[in-house]
């Protein structure tokens, strides 16, 4: 029985930059970077054969591939922080990815998910941080900046029933591609006809 969420797992050169936020905080569990990821979905605990028709559900969402920048950190839990996270820019993208997905999983009658979707990257877990403690942290190194980078795709993530941060495991990999469709000046729908056309 899988446990399973959707994410976008992160480019190296991302992932070496939010890697120089690591320690600092005492209190504080920093996630390995290789388990670096923005969560679009949690699905949780799934039967082996609905978590295959999520697999293949999956498939169908069609996005273009979008730029990630990251700037700025933040804190989960107000008075008593748990959660060290980067934010990405504003992103209209990730939003869209997000509510593809969404639907996909109530077509599936997957349970809600009762969190508001709030795009960010875990990079550490607080404990006994004080709410002074994790501010001062952040005025310190809140002006945490990454590039912009290309999302050329988006995974279906496994994990294990722990407390978080991983290891996890990459079950399916969706290319956004779209735009990579087109040929000339063709488009996808376009390119789509010529080839059915060319099949007659």
């Amino acid at each position: 029985m899988p446990r399973l969420f959707a994410a976008l797992e992160l480019p190296h050169a991302t992932m070496m930059h939010l890697s120089m936020m690591r320690g600092g905080l005492p209190g504080a569990r920093f996630i390995d970077p290789e388990n670096y990821h923005l969560t679009l979905r949690f699905m949780g605990d799934l039967e082996n054969h609905i978590a295959d028709e999520v697999a293949f559900e999956m498939g169908r969402i069609d996005r273009k591939p979008f730029d990630l920048t990251l700037c700025g950190l933040g804190v989960f839990g107000g008075k008593k922080p748990h959660s060290l996270f980067a934010v990405p820019k504003n992103c209209p993208e990730i939003y869209e990815l997000q509510e593809d997905i969404e639907r996909t999983c109530q077509r599936l009658n997957l349970p809600a998910d009762p969190r508001k979707f709030t795009p960010h990257i875990t990079i550490a877990r607080l404990r006994n941080v004080t709410a002074e403690r994790a501010a001062r942290f952040l005025s310190e190194r809140g002006g945490f900046y990454a590039p912009p980078v290309k999302i050329k795709e988006f995974v279906l993530m496994s994990s294990r029933d722990s407390i978080g941060g991983g290891p996890y495991l990459r079950e399916e990999i969706y290319p956004l591609t779209r735009d990579q469709y087109a040929v000339g000046n063709l488009d996808y729908d376009q390119f789509a006809d010529r080839n059915v056309a060319a099949m007659r």
